[in-house]
């Protein structure tokens, strides 16, 4: 088998007789680089034990030929005493080499499954987060179109508030109206009262106090018209109150839900950056 670098963390080596392709993946383009490095090592030492257990068997039945043609019993067996005893020897040797051998590839396999859950556990926690990214990304959009809407909407507030200002300042006019009126009218009711008095003083004066009723009585009726326009003006500057105080209701309203959006908002950013730190 041959282990084959296919990207900077990624690499594979197949088994032909077994007809398997292995992949495995790394963190780190060094730990790549090391566990290549041993897998050759290991290849290589067990190439080396293999063909060193040939060798010894060859020379063995070599040695055993040779004693069987050209020795006698005598000598076959004391030829035979010592090679046995060299190539059982080696053979220790090679056996212990084999289980050294076995070992390894059993520790490379056990680090093989480790680095294996460990790419399992990596590749679940990079999806994990690129659902996290994703779902942060749709509250994202969701509050900033909340707060496209919000900014409209306090723009349309502005906008009444800049109403409520033009209302004052002709609650402000209407205001000075009533006084001009009322002032007015105090001076109608002096006007009135010094006709009276002189209706009482000159009650010879017939005609002219014919003249002074028919004074008055235009007097009592413009009064009269002046106390409807004042009744009109109050009518009017209650409703202006009605509907500023409404407004201000609303404002408050409006106000208190800006500011949990904009709690909310903060809230996010602060979890935006705490992933872009995670990450």
């Amino acid at each position: 088998m041959t282990f084959t670098k296919t990207s900077q963390k990624f690499g594979q080596w197949a088994d032909s007789r077994a007809n398997t392709v292995f992949g495995l993946g790394f963190s780190s383009e060094q730990q790549l680089t090391k566990f290549a490095e041993k897998f050759q090592e290991v290849k290589e030492a067990a190439r080396l034990a293999r063909d060193k257990s040939q060798e010894k068997i060859e020379t063995s039945s070599d040695h055993s030929q040779a004693s069987s043609v050209n020795g006698t019993d005598d000598e076959k067996a004391s030829h035979v005493g010592p090679a046995d005893t060299h190539l059982k020897s080696e053979n220790d040797k090679l056996k212990i080499a084999l289980t050294q051998s076995a070992a390894n590839v059993k520790k490379w396999e056990m680090e093989l499954q480790t680095l294996r859950e460990s790419n399992a556990r990596l590749t679940a926690a990079l999806q994990e987060s690129a659902a996290s990214v994703e779902q942060w990304k749709r509250q994202f959009s969701i509050c900033r179109d909340e707060n496209d809407r919000l900014r409209t909407k306090i723009d349309e507030l502005e906008e009444q508030c800049s109403e409520i200002d033009r209302e004052k300042e002709r609650n402000t006019q209407l205001k000075r109206r009533i006084e001009e009126l009322e002032l007015e009218l105090r001076e109608k009711e002096t006007e009135l009262k010094d006709l009276r008095k002189q209706s009482e003083i000159i009650p010879q004066l017939m005609s002219e106090c014919e003249y002074v009723s028919e004074k008055l009585e235009a007097a009592e009726r413009d009064n009269q018209n002046l106390e409807d326009k004042v009744r009109s003006l109050k009518t009017d500057i209650e409703e202006s109150k009605y509907r500023q105080r409404h407004l201000k209701v609303e404002l408050k309203s409006f106000l208190d839900v800006l500011d949990g959006k904009i709690d909310d908002l903060h809230d996010l950013r602060r979890g935006l950056s705490k992933l872009g730190a995670d990450n």
